[in-house]
């Protein structure tokens, strides 16, 4: 497996036998399926790859709360709020536990928080796009949480200890989201009325190619791919994970009687997977680099929700020095 992504890789990797001794172990580790756990030697970039890609997943997940967040006091009913508040609350968690994950590789939480204010760090495009109606937290639920699975379900087999054991907590939960979103688009169709059903149509259309993208460009576009991939940060191309989110979602679809926005979605049955369009990328990098619908919205929403709370942080630590000291006396 690895010497095959050393020759097929867009940025060529290191031979065996170009490796030093450390490194050569360390891939063998890897290759054995063993984790690679905080205190055990890793190669920076190996390091500077998770932090980043964590760092990334866990701004996702906080940037995430916001435009359900949106929604809160809008909910057609209290069940419905107090599902709504319970996902948002789940979310928080997950960016918690993430956060804690890359702390295990030395990074620092209020640095990498700082890099998102500031514009510096990424996070999924996905969140950069408004939610203007209920219909659209139902499809956020279905549609965005349910590429988040796709994804994450591979990252429970991820190399690294500390962020595979994260995401086994984490996929439970998003998928109990990706349910509870589909619940709400089947009751609008099955019970709402014609306004309620076109709610439903007018949000998948907005929000089908933006899940879409979320798996990110083709693999023979990124550099860093297949390193990736023989570190086995990586284990399925986001090409396979799109596709398999388009073959188990088609069928979720025409059970709610919907359709996608794409004329070229059909089924090939000597492939045994659905076709699709060609997905308009110049969006997807037109968002990234902040030109998105929402970018400045959410990015100042999470730096004013950071001022608002200094006080509560600064009087967390004043109280935890005061009791440390008192138990020191």
């Amino acid at each position: 497996m690895y010497a095959q992504l050393v020759e097929t890789g867009v940025k060529r990797l290191k031979t065996l036998d170009e490796m030093s001794e450390q490194e050569r172990a360390f891939q063998e580790r890897i290759d054995a399926e063993i984790k690679i756990e905080a205190k055990n030697w890793m190669p920076d970039a190996y390091r500077q790859t998770l932090i980043r890609q964590i760092s990334q997943h866990a701004h996702s997940e906080i940037v995430g709360m916001l435009p359900e967040g949106n929604w809160v006091t809008r909910a057609p009913s209290l069940k419905r709020k107090l599902q709504l508040m319970a996902k948002i609350q789940d979310e928080a968690g997950h960016g918690l536990y993430l956060y804690s994950a890359m702390e295990t590789l030395g990074a620092d939480r209020d640095t990498e928080i700082e890099r998102l204010h500031s514009g510096k760090a990424k996070y999924s495009s996905i969140f950069n796009y408004p939610t203007l109606s209920w219909a659209d937290i139902g499809a956020v639920g279905w549609l965005v949480d349910g590429a988040a699975i796709v994804n994450q379900v591979v990252l429970q087999r991820t190399s690294y200890g500390p962020y595979s054991r994260a995401m086994i907590r984490i996929c439970k939960e998003e998928s109990f989201h990706q349910r509870q979103g589909y619940e709400i688009l089947l009751t609008m169709m099955r019970e709402g009325n014609q306004a309620q059903k076109d709610m439903v149509q007018d949000a998948i259309n907005r929000l089908w190619w933006p899940s879409l993208m979320m798996f990110g460009p083709s693999d023979e576009h990124s550099p860093n791919s297949a390193q990736s991939m023989a570190w086995k940060i990586k284990r399925q191309s986001n090409d396979e994970l799109r596709q398999r989110f388009i073959d188990q979602t088609v069928p979720q679809l025409e059970l709610l009687g919907c359709t996608a926005p794409d004329p070229e979605l059909k089924w090939n049955a000597e492939r045994g997977h659905y076709d699709f369009g060609q997905i308009q990328w110049d969006e997807f990098y037109e968002v990234l680099k902040g030109n998105g619908p929402c970018n400045q919205e959410r990015v100042a929403t999470r730096r004013q929700a950071i001022e608002d709370g200094a006080w509560v942080r600064a009087a967390a630590v004043a109280h935890a020095k005061k009791k440390a000291n008192k138990n020191a006396a």
